[in-house]
Parts: structure tokens; sequence; C-alpha cells
């Protein structure tokens, strides 16, 4: 199964943004910060994550070659997903996308979650937060609340590298949120898991067929992973540069690394693309 995760930069409701723009047709102010592919193979032992930089310039199916996260703007979640299903040639076959409000609410819904800090920094406050808010993470195991979380998922200025460090520390929190939610028993039963996600209904917005018993079903399943041996990557890239007309900072995709990859998912084979690459 592979589930694509998006998070929206919207200030507002991204639920909100994309039934006006499937009424409307209209584009809306809301791009894609993060971009994750969630493959779960067939044997549900552990969890693959594929992290795709948000400014990978690439063909968007019907409107040209531009940044993979303006695929959001233009035509909402469907269109992200269709973006991504012609990059890596597979098959989606649900969505799954949260906004800041969302994060925060979530996080705080459930108690926080423990975040493995790989490296130390002060946050420079989004625009969502209030001055003052600023978090300052240690090196190893911070307790995160929902305001918390939100800036360690979104901090880039912090890091020599940008963004490159800020989806790494995205993959940290999504395992580490697969530890909260796997490893403490809160899907341990059916009940539990349709108890989780009645809460995080209220701050996702998902594709049609993946209604609350789907996603329900999807987390029992996974109440026997361990998300200490599920294994999270970035998509191969072939470093920066800048787009043709000289506005814009872009990401080169690396496309002979990024058919590897697809020729994995097709295979159904993360486990020896992960291990021929030391992940």
């Amino acid at each position: 199964m592979n589930i694509l995760v998006i998070g929206s930069d919207i200030s507002g409701s991204a639920r909100e943004a994309t039934e006006q723009q499937e009424a409307t047709g209209a584009s809306a102010p809301q791009d894609a910060d993060t971009i994750m592919l969630i493959h779960i193979p067939a044997d549900r032992h552990k969890v693959y994550g594929i992290s795709i930089m948000r400014d990978n310039w690439v063909n968007i199916p019907g409107y040209g070659v531009m940044k993979i996260n303006a695929g959001l703007q233009l035509a909402g979640p469907k269109l992200v997903v269709a973006t991504v299903e012609a990059l890596l040639h597979t098959h989606i076959d649900h969505y799954l996308m949260t906004d800041f409000g969302g994060i925060k609410a979530f996080v705080d819904t459930i108690g926080g979650v423990d975040v493995d800090v790989p490296i130390p920094f002060t946050a420079t406050v989004p625009f969502t937060a209030p001055a003052g808010t600023e978090h300052t993470f240690t090196p190893g195991i911070n307790h995160l609340d929902g305001e918390a979380s939100l800036q360690f998922v979104r901090e880039r200025h912090a890091f020599a590298d940008g963004d490159y460090q800020r989806v790494r520390d995205q993959q940290v929190f999504v395992r580490a949120l697969m530890v909260r939610l796997l490893s403490s028993g809160t899907v341990h039963d059916a009940a539990s898991a349709i108890r989780i996600v009645g809460l995080a209904s209220s701050v996702l917005t998902v594709d049609q067929g993946f209604d609350p018993i789907t996603l329900a079903t999807v987390a029992y399943a996974l109440r026997g992973t361990d998300p200490a041996a599920s294994v999270f990557f970035t998509l191969p890239t072939a470093g920066t540069g800048t787009s043709p007309d000289g506005q814009q900072s872009i990401v080169v995709p690396d496309y002979a690394g990024i058919a590897e990859v697809a020729a994995a998912l097709a295979a159904d084979g993360l486990a020896d693309y992960a291990a021929a690459h030391g992940l």
C-alpha cells in the first residue's frame, strides 16, 4: 500500500481550501511544505517513508515543469498525487493531508511526542506563531507539544543545508509519531484504532476512499510494526540550481536514482534497496 502524506503551508484550513478548489476549479493559497510517500509492504513488518523535496523541479501533469509543491496550489492534493505517481511510476492508494493547525491539535490531543533531535537548534518563529514562542531543541529526546512539533518540522533557516535537514527532521518526527501511536498500545485493538482515527479525522483531509473505517483498519494492521525498524530516506536529488527563467531556487531531480527507487517500489523490494544503500 502507498499512502501520500501532504503537509499544507496554508495559514488557515487546508480542508476548506481544497473543498473550494474542487468546487470552483480556482487555485488556492497553499503549497505542499511536506510530501512523503509512505510505503507499507505486504508483510507489514516495517514502514518505508520516502521524502520528496518540495523544490524538486518536475513535470506537473497538465501544467508543465515547475516546483513539485506548486501542485497543491494549482489543483489540490489530487494533482500532487498524480505528479508523484508520474514521477515514481507507481500507484498511490490513498492520500492524507494536514495543515499547521492540524499538526498542533493532533499532537496535543495524544499528549505530545518524544522526538530524538539529531541537530540542536532554536527555531525561527514561523508566521503562524506569536513572537516569543521560539522553541529551543536540545540534542536527544525532547518531549514536544503541538506548537513545538510544528516548529520542529517547519524549521530550515537554522541549518546550513536548509530544506535538506528540514526533510530529515520531518522523517524523525514521523517515526516519533509512529512510536507514540504503535508502541504505547494506542492501536492495540480495533476499538482503540477507531478512537485514534476519530481524533485524527477532524484534522486530516483524505481521499474519498480513505474513510475512517478504512483508515482504522490500516492503523490496526500496523499494530505489530516496529517503528525503530522502519526506514526513512529522501528521494535522490542532483543538488540545487536555478529555474530556467533565473527567478527560483530549485532542487534538481536525480532521475537515475529516482528510477532505482521506482523499480524497488514496483517489485515491493524497498528492503533490498535499503540494504544496498545502507539505509
